[in-house]
This record gives C-alpha cells, structure tokens and sequence, in this order.
C-alpha cells in the first residue's frame, strides 16, 4: 500500500516560511538633512538593493524610506509605514536593506521587530552583509550587526555629550538659542555668538516691570503686546524663572552646576534674583547662595541611585550642618561631619605617603600617560599643522587684498568668512584635543605634590581650596549610595587615577613582591604574562628610593 494515502494526516505548517514569495520591499534612509541634499548615499543605497533583487530573482513590489530619519528610535514615519504594507500584505517575502543600520540602530528592538518580521514570513536581509537569516547562525549574527549598530549610535552620543558638556563649562550655549536672542554665529561644530534682539530688548523692558513694580503677568503680555511682541502670560513665568538672563548657563547635562556664560547679560544677577523672591512670596525664605564654609560639597555630590545633586542645610538647634538629596519626597540625609569624614577616606585613596616617591612616580606616570594617548598626541599634531598651514593661507589672502592689491573687498569678504570659521573649529578641536604632551611632565609633577597632602589640604583649606582640590581628582563630581553610605566615583583626573594605581604597589615593591605588581599594575599587557617596559622601569626607580 503506498503513502498517498495516509497523506490526510500529514501536519499542516505552521506559521509562515521564512522568504517564501520572492517578492520584497526595499527601505533607504539617511540619517541627516545634509545627506539627503546630498543624495549620493541615497543613491548608492538604492542602487545595491536593486542590483541585489536582481541577482537573487526577486521581484521588488514597492520602495520606502528614500528620505532622512534618524533610527535612534524606530517610531520612524517611513520605517512604520512599510512595516504596516508588509503586514498588510500576505504575498512580501523580503525587505531589503543597503545594511543593517539602515533598518535600525536601537540594538535589541531592532532584533525583535526583525525575529517578529520572521514569524510572518518575511526576511530582513541587506544587500551589503550578506547572510542566511533562515538559519539559527545567521539569525545571531543578524542580531550582532543590529548591537554593534546600536552601540556605535551609543558611542557617537556619549562623545556628542561630553562635547556639549565641554561647550556648557567654557560657557558656551548648545542648542536652539533662548528666547530674545540671536545667534549671529551659527552652523554646526561653530562658537555661538549670542546678542540681544529687537524682541530680547522688549523683554528686558517685561523684567523691569515685574522688578520694580511687580506688575502681574497678564498686565505685562497686555503692555508688551501694545510695543508689538505677542506673548502669552504663562510663557513669562518660565522666562523669569531661567537665569539665561542674568549672563548663566544651568543645563541638564551639567547637573548641579551654573556657569557664568559668555552671552550678554539682559539683566542683572540681583534683579534676576528680585524677581525670584517676588515670584515665591508667601513660601519660605531661602537663601540664594551656593556658598557655605560649611558644605563643600554641595552639589558636588550626586545621589548615585538617581543622580539628583545634594543640598544641605543646618539644624540651628543643634547647630549642626546636614546634606540632603534634593529630589522632591527624597529621605536621604546625611550629617555634613560623616560624609566629610568618607570624602577624606576616598582622597586618600590618591595620596603618596612619602615624598621621595614623586620623582620615580613622575617619569613612570608621565611616560605611561603619553603611551596610553599616542593616537591622541597624534590627531594633535595632524590639526596644529593644519592649522598652521591654514594661518599661513589667512596671511597670504590678507596680503593679497591689502598690500598688493591683487584681489577685490568683495572677493576677500566671499573667502574670508569661511577661513577664519574653519580656523575656530580647528582651534577648537586643538583645545578639547585632551592630553598636552608640553605641559604634561609639570602637570605630573604638580599633581604629585599636592598628592601627598591631599586630605590634609582639604581639610585646612578655605571653600574655594576645597572645591579646586574636589574637581582637580574628580571633574564629574562624586556619587553618594546613600543605602550603603558609600562614595562612588564617576570619573577620576586620568594623573590621580595613575597615582592611586601605582601607590597601592609601593608596599608589594618594599615586600619585594614584584610578580604581585605586575599583575595588578594597569601597564601590564592583555596577556596578562610578560609586564609592560613602563610597568618594569618603574620597579627599578621604585627600588633606588627604597
């Protein structure tokens, strides 16, 4: 008896075979306006897709994307639209893709969006990076391209914050410029150049008003609404409220932190201040000082659970002083002594017992830091020559128009403008560049004096002392696990780090504990068996001072 018969019984299939119909959609993005004005990117995407759908026979039934959208997140208009096509339709067998980014670049919900795209049938392949998305391998290493792609968007972030971070702390306003303001400079990677616009000097005329007669908000949008600036009541609440306007920078990439800007000022600290008091009557007095004797580290310390900077207070009763979280319905408090006494522990954790270790210490901290930035040193010297050789182009075009006369105003106006914004984001690259190889055996040196009497320094110097000697070791600032009353540290001045790693050897060096040292040390290699040259060169100054 054959089986045909017996065929009836036969298992139907379950879900959908991956690629079934070979037929497929094919989604192109940028990422950025630029590029798409550009449109070569756009081009050469869709031009692979089409010559992959070619070479794999399969018949492209519609085209998506061919725009901008950046796929930080996938609520992308594009992305969903062809991703409702597809699961509208029975008959798609396929999207494809230039590469994996330009499907998505948030790492593990592109993976699912792409595992749920499977269920139904439908693959996601790229027409770049080719593999078998219908086996469990290539299914991983589909996923690996979608974490890479989302750890390089994560890169390009933190290296964008920490940019504007540094742009916030020289001063400098990152962003859409504030209310009443023009920004005469602009353009990406360019110093802002803030000044006071038509409608910034009508709104310094609504702060005069609310200063010195405490006029009501809506009194103030009817007068300023008569000189011509139509403003609702309650967006004034919000501009008398940002110290953008007494010349400082507050931004929550600093947190805790307010920097004296480099903008013009549209009104004073005091009357900024005025204003305040006038908008909190009725509450508690406070008093507006980030100077207190008393409290050092006020908002120096973070909570290390939600990054909320720490106030503090005093018990007048007890005359005793207190730091508070300052999270509304937050209940970590902590008496000023005992969290002094644990920020005089964390120093001292950076600190050389005896000075007859600087010198060693100084050639082997020196050395090691140049090692470790080599690519850095490098990228310096690449860009102070660029840099030179732009100054010596400045110089020939200025000479030109002004000595010999060889070129018109107009055509020195037309090439000028750009020389010298090209020369300011040189300038600036040099100055965010990190490491400086001429200074750094002084600074090396320097840190390691003031690295012998850190905690006593601290604790005999005046606010402004200790507060140079906290962000000197720790530029971020220091976390407090208040459920564990412990310090923690975000980020430790790369010189101190050294320091801290080399001093914990010094009692192995005296025990003659060398293969112990080389096996904590920093400066031993990934291998982990043969020590660094700096590693054993330190060793040997160590041992002469013994």
């Amino acid at each position: 008896m054959g089986l045909e018969v017996f065929s009836q019984f036969a298992k139907k299939e379950k879900g959908r075979i991956i690629g079934k119909n070979n037929t497929a959609v094919i989604y192109t993005r940028v990422s950025s306006k630029e590029q798409f004005d550009n449109n070569a990117s756009l081009t050469t995407q869709l031009k692979y897709c089409q010559e992959y759908a070619i070479r794999k026979e399969l018949e492209v039934l519609e085209y998506f994307g061919g725009t901008y959208e950046s796929a930080k997140s996938d609520e992308r208009r594009e992305f969903q639209r062809m991703l409702s096509y597809v699961k509208r339709r029975k008959n798609i067998g396929y999207i494809i893709v230039y590469s994996y980014d330009r499907f998505s670049r948030t790492g593990a919900n592109g993976a699912y969006i792409s595992e749920q795209l499977k269920k139904q049938g439908v693959a996601v392949i790229s027409a770049t990076q080719e593999i078998d998305v219908t086996t469990s391998a290539g299914t991983f290493q589909e996923n690996l391209y979608h974490m890479f792609s989302h750890f390089d968007n994560q890169i390009r972030r933190d290296k964008s914050i920490t940019g504007m971070r540094e742009k916030l702390r020289r001063g400098h306003w990152t962003g859409a410029y504030p209310f009443g303001y023009t920004n005469t400079n602009p353009g990406k990677g360019k110093i802002p150049n803030f000044v006071i616009s038509e409608k910034g000097r009508l709104l310094k005329q609504a702060f005069l008003w609310k200063a010195n007669s405490n006029m009501s908000h809506v009194e103030i949008a009817k007068r300023l609404k008569e000189k011509g600036l139509d403003m609702h009541a309650k967006r004034l609440t919000d501009l008398f409220r940002n110290p953008f306007y007494c010349g400082l920078i507050v931004n929550s990439l600093i947190p805790g932190e307010v920097i004296q800007g480099k903008h013009e000022a549209l009104i004073s600290k005091e009357m900024f201040l005025k204003i305040h008091n006038l908008l909190h009557a009725g509450e508690p007095p406070k008093k507006y000082s980030f100077d207190d004797e008393n409290l050092p580290l006020k908002m120096f310390v973070r909570s290390s659970a939600c990054g909320t900077p720490y106030t503090g207070y005093i018990v007048k009763k007890k005359g005793l002083y207190y730091y508070k979280n300052r999270r509304k319905g937050s209940k970590e408090n902590r008496s000023a002594n005992k969290l002094h006494k644990e920020f005089l522990n964390l120093l001292g954790r950076f600190t050389i017992a005896d000075k007859k270790y600087i010198e060693p210490l100084t050639d082997i901290i020196h050395d090691t830091l140049i090692d470790k930035n080599q690519e850095a040193l490098e990228d310096q010297k690449r860009l102070a020559k660029e840099l030179g050789q732009l100054k010596e182009r400045i110089a020939t075009l200025e000479r030109r128009y002004v000595v010999l006369n060889e070129i018109t105003k107009s055509q020195y106006n037309l090439f000028m403008p750009e020389l010298k914004a090209e020369q300011r984001e040189l300038e600036m690259k040099l100055e965010n560049g990190g490491i400086n190889s001429s200074n750094l055996k002084k600074s090396v040196k320097l840190a390691l004096g003031y690295a012998c009497n850190l905690p006593v320094l601290w604790k005999l110097g005046n606010l402004e002392t200790k507060r140079a000697i906290q962000y000197m070791v720790f530029p971020d600032g220091i976390g407090y696990d208040f459920k564990n009353k412990a310090v923690r540290t975000f980020r430790v001045n790369e010189i101190f780090g050294a320091i801290s790693s080399f001093s914990g050897n010094l009692k192995e060096i005296k025990n003659g504990n060398f293969h112990s040292i080389c096996e904590k040390s920093r400066l031993v290699t990934q291998g982990g068996f043969e020590p660094h040259p700096l590693a054993l060169k330190f060793i040997d100054l160590c041992l002469a001072y013994v």
